[in-house]
């Protein structure tokens, strides 16, 4: 007896030898690849100075962060796709996490109000293409941090570059006074906004004052009346464009910057970095950004040139390029949808 338990006992830890070899066998496979993966991790962290409050979350970020990886590496290898992605700023964020710190634009809020078209009657041919940034009416990319409040800075986009078109001077003007002082209507700072209610409100207060004077911390705040009552740019008022109609709204870009609400919800937006982007998107918008021209690129394909507000890492130095012309009435992502400016 004692010389058969010997011998089970013998074959038991026979047993665990080998599955403990099989376990450690994949688990080097998988450590060497997870090792791989963790160094561009530290990397990342380093580039962008990420720090976490303790070892779990860190973990939790890694894990996510190699998602991630794999989702634009995936991306990339597709031949179909003229855009490609990059492990950018927010390669450590879901993609929920994105959406809910980035996207405030409050798309089931818009208004069924119609206003006039200025440029309704425009018979002359317009430019082939267009870039305000090269006409001095485009400051520099800015970063809305983890405020929703990219109403706001699509708003003053276009508030900077009628203002460039009417006075001959580039002003950075402030979108702080939007998120602490715009707060009795729909406009809620972080929370989410409207364009067309930013105007409106820049309009009844006669102006808003500059990004110097009243500057950004990306936080909701108490307004600074004192700040508010320093104008230093004004508007008249402000119209939509009609909706569904990419060949309105090249008429309205052809002639000055446009705010405009897109669908920018998607992990291809997250990681966004060059070429043009022809989705994947739909068209809940969730996302104020600015049109400030558009273009043919070299493979003929016609892009909308836009102005995003997560700093100039982001895209093509914070600016993407959409693609025009689709066949959906509404644009690529809705761009079409609800497009705005303000008047001077």
């Amino acid at each position: 007896m004692e010389i058969q338990n010997l011998r089970l006992w013998k074959y038991m830890c026979l047993g665990l030898i080998l599955m403990l070899g099989a376990w450690s066998s994949q688990a080097t496979s998988r450590s060497l690849q997870d090792a791989s993966i963790y160094a561009r991790y530290k990397q990342w962290l380093a580039r962008y100075g990420r720090v976490y409050n303790d070892v779990d979350e860190k973990e939790i970020r890694f894990k996510i962060f190699k998602e991630n990886l794999a989702f634009i590496e995936s991306s990339n290898k597709d031949a179909n796709k003229p855009h490609k992605l990059s492990v950018n700023q927010f390669a450590d964020l879901t993609n929920e996490e994105f959406k809910a710190s980035r996207n405030g634009f409050k798309g089931h809020e818009c208004s069924t109000k119609t206003t006039s078209f200025k440029y309704e009657n425009v018979t002359a041919a317009l430019p082939a293409t267009m870039d305000w940034r090269k006409k001095g009416a485009v400051t520099p990319v800015k970063d809305q941090g983890q405020c929703g409040c990219c109403w706001a800075f699509s708003a003053v986009a276009a508030t900077e570059g009628v203002t460039q078109l009417t006075t001959g001077k580039l002003i950075s003007l402030s979108e702080q006074e939007l998120v602490d002082c715009d707060t009795a209507g729909e406009d809620q700072g972080c929370e989410g906004g409207l364009m067309d209610d930013a105007f409106q409100f820049i309009q009844q207060n006669h102006g808003i004052s500059t990004e110097t004077n009243y500057p950004y911390n990306g936080v909701d705040g108490t307004c600074n009346t004192k700040k508010e009552a320093i104008i230093a740019a004004k508007i008249t008022g402000f119209e939509d464009v009609p909706a569904n109609s990419e060949k309105a709204l090249l008429t309205a870009v052809a002639h000055q910057p446009v705010s405009v609400a897109i669908d920018a919800s998607g992990s291809d937006f997250q990681f966004y970095s060059s070429g043009v982007f022809t989705g994947t998107c739909g068209t809940s918008l969730d996302h104020g950004v600015t049109a400030v021209g558009y273009g043919v690129s070299e493979d003929g394909t016609k892009y909308w040139l836009v102005k995003n507000s997560w700093g100039a890492e982001w895209g093509e130095a914070g600016y993407i390029r959409m693609q025009r012309d689709v066949a959906a009435p509404e644009g690529l992502c809705g761009i079409a949808m609800s497009a705005s400016y303000p008047t001077a």
